[in-house]
């Protein structure tokens, strides 16, 4: 996992920088509270992680052939 620090306005490059899959912006700093935005093409699909995970258990109920992919949790470090 990377973790890098950017401040407000600023963005990360996802891909190759001459032509990225998507950009990633902090759209605002208030409190304990970010906001990010998100530019990527409308067929990737952006979840968070509670409705990613949610996903994924309704297909494994709705199919019941086994998992179709596991979200791990993020690792945090000190």
């Amino acid at each position: 996992m990377l973790v890098i620090t950017r401040r407000e306005g600023e963005e990360v490059v996802i891909g190759d920088p001459k032509n990225p899959i998507g950009v990633v912006r902090i759209a605002s700093v208030k409190g304990e509270r970010v906001r990010v935005a998100f530019d990527f093409p409308r067929d990737v699909e952006i979840h968070r992680r509670e409705i990613a995970e949610q996903i994924v258990v309704e297909a494994e109920e709705e199919f019941d052939t086994g998992v179709i992919a596991k979200i791990a949790p993020a690792v945090t470090g000190s």
